[in-house]
């Protein structure tokens, strides 16, 4: 469904992201993970149009998207979250979801209908005439997830949506995940809790300093040391195996 090959962009003489190629199947989790600063975000900004690439091509469905608008390429079916939420504070939950829905539908009254069906699937019913601003971060993240659903994605890409959540929320969002893609929809996702990237991810990216470094399960990418030392520093992988 994805093909990103050699993905890369410099902001000024610093290299954020390096020829990066990876494939997300129809109907996958894929997971995405590295450091701080490994290029995550800028490599999901490119996918979904928000940044324009140096070089490399992003194909989404047989059809190169490369450098398209974003609102182009959420037409097409992939949409993204943000990790850090941004709900229209002052509008209703239900209000903030149907702009979601109105990049299928012109008409109100569908739009509304669509907002209360996935709100309330996702867990926000009781919720839905609130403000946004009244949410926990929990709900925040739910609402950035509806919002992203409203607009009838086949591909969605999620950023850290469980970055600020107690592990009982991560999870009901991982429970909420595998709800998503039953419903057809295909996901990439940003993570740093490596439990739930081993609970959702048939396959798991690896970025540090804005290379691919391995690419595998979760329990292969675990066991990779060029992982545990991007992670914990040089010579750790050797100091685990000696301890062991």
């Amino acid at each position: 469904m994805l093909e990103v090959r050699n993905l890369s962009k410099s902001f000024g003489g610093l290299a954020a992201v390096k020829s990066v190629d990876l494939d997300v199947p129809r109907g996958s989790i894929t997971a995405l993970i590295g450091p701080n600063g490994a290029g995550k975000t800028t490599s999901f900004a490119m996918i979904a149009g928000f940044i324009r690439p140096d070089a490399g091509s992003v194909r989404f469905n047989g059809q190169d998207v490369t450098g398209w608008r974003p609102d182009r390429i959420a037409a097409a079916g992939m949409v993204r979250t943000f990790q850090i939420t941004q709900p229209f504070a002052g509008l209703s939950v239900m209000e903030n979801i149907r702009v979601g829905a109105f990049l299928r539908t012109a008409d109100p009254h569908a739009a509304t209908a669509k907002a209360r069906e996935i709100g309330s699937r996702l867990g926000l019913g009781p919720m839905l005439d609130r403000t946004a601003a009244a949410l926990t971060v929990a709900g925040r993240k739910r609402l950035e997830v509806a919002r992203a659903l409203a607009t009838d994605p086949t591909l969605l890409l999620l950023d850290e949506v469980m970055a600020g959540l107690n592990p009982s929320e991560v999870n009901d969002i991982v429970a909420l995940i595998l709800d998503v893609r039953a419903g057809g929809v295909t996901i990439l996702l940003i993570e740093h809790i490596m439990q739930a990237v081993a609970a959702l991810a048939e396959r798991v990216y690896v970025l540090a300093e804005g290379a691919l470094i391995a690419t595998g399960t979760a329990q292969q990418i675990a066991a990779d040391s060029r992982v545990i030392e991007a992670y914990l520093g040089h010579g750790a992988a050797a100091r685990m195996a000696s301890h062991a």
